[in-house]
């Protein structure tokens, strides 16, 4: 990635985000490769990707899309939820990927081991992705955010490769930066994400529902998150968070809450379970995630 040629780039699992991420990478040039189902690679195979957005324009592009990657890439995005992601590696055999650097953009903070497992170390760089975008049917992606932005940062990529892949990102739109600390740049997101998403979930309600009539709740659950993050030697500014989600506009929902209301299985053990893992590790008590996760899985089931 350091000759300024195209990239070949395989995307895993084109949705809203993996989606949009695809489209932009293609209309920079790049040689894109989605990896998805059968509807969807006929899909991307006759009529592309349409996006949708206010920051980048409605445009389309065409992309390569395939159930399996059958040649080498220079980068790998993994864009599935976490409840697909084993089935969904399948379709990245480690002696196809070559030297290709694999980037979850995932929810959570357990997977970037269990991606070292299968793939060599030095290939795994994890990001947190900041959007809010969505996809209407194969092929077609609303971005809704007036932002795209990425956070890369690996315990075992070489920073190198890292920077040069922000700088792809970054000129073809989506502003990424790299971290030196992998586990914050992880626990930064996952702090956050957390109380939004149990809360919203649990409740059925978009933020500012919880603002004002579960406010107890949300601090006591961004007190616990808090906690465990610096358990696992991350601080966190509870502050901070609760400034950030009385800034959002009333009608927020998170991706749990639309997936729970499109019957989509919830990222509950990826975001709250991981939580509640490293809270039993260091012996921290989090009760309000524990009652909030109890609810939601008996309504999940």
């Amino acid at each position: 990635m350091t000759d300024n040629r195209p990239l070949r780039v395989a995307v895993l699992g084109p949705g809203g985000v993996g989606g949009l991420l695809a489209a932009l990478l293609a209309r920079a040039g790049h040689q894109v490769t989605c990896l998805a189902g059968e509807e969807t690679v006929r899909a991307l195979r006759t009529d592309g990707i349409h996006v949708s957005s206010k920051q980048f324009d409605d445009f389309a592009v065409s992309v390569g899309a395939d159930t399996v990657l059958r040649h080498p890439v220079d980068v790998c995005l993994v864009t599935v939820k976490q409840t697909a992601l084993d089935a969904a590696l399948d379709r990245v055999p480690p002696d196809v990927l070559g030297e290709g650097l694999v980037v979850p953009l995932l929810n959570g903070i357990e997977h970037p081991a269990a991606l070292r497992e299968r793939y060599a170390p030095e290939l795994v760089a994890p990001g947190v992705i900041r959007i809010a975008s969505s996809r209407q049917a194969p092929g077609r992606i609303v971005h809704g955010s007036p932002f795209a932005e990425i956070d890369l940062a690996s315990a075992t990529a070489a920073p190198v490769r890292l920077d040069e892949l922000a700088r792809v990102l970054t000129d073809a739109g989506v502003t990424t930066r790299v971290h030196e600390d992998e586990e914050r740049a992880l626990w930064a997101k996952l702090a956050f994400l957390t109380p939004f998403a149990l809360l919203t979930t649990g409740y059925g309600v978009p933020i500012g529902r919880v603002r004002t009539e579960h406010r107890e709740e949300l601090l006591a659950l961004v007190e616990e998150v808090a906690a465990v993050s610096r358990a696992c030697g991350v601080p966190s500014d509870t502050a901070a968070a609760v400034r950030l989600y009385d800034a959002f506009p009333d009608e927020a929902k998170s991706s749990m809450q639309r997936d729970a209301e499109n019957g989509v299985p919830l990222e509950t053990d990826a975001i709250g379970g991981a939580v509640l893992r490293a809270a039993a590790r260091h012996a921290v008590a989090v009760p309000v995630t524990a009652s909030l996760l109890e609810e939601i899985g008996r309504r999940d089931r």
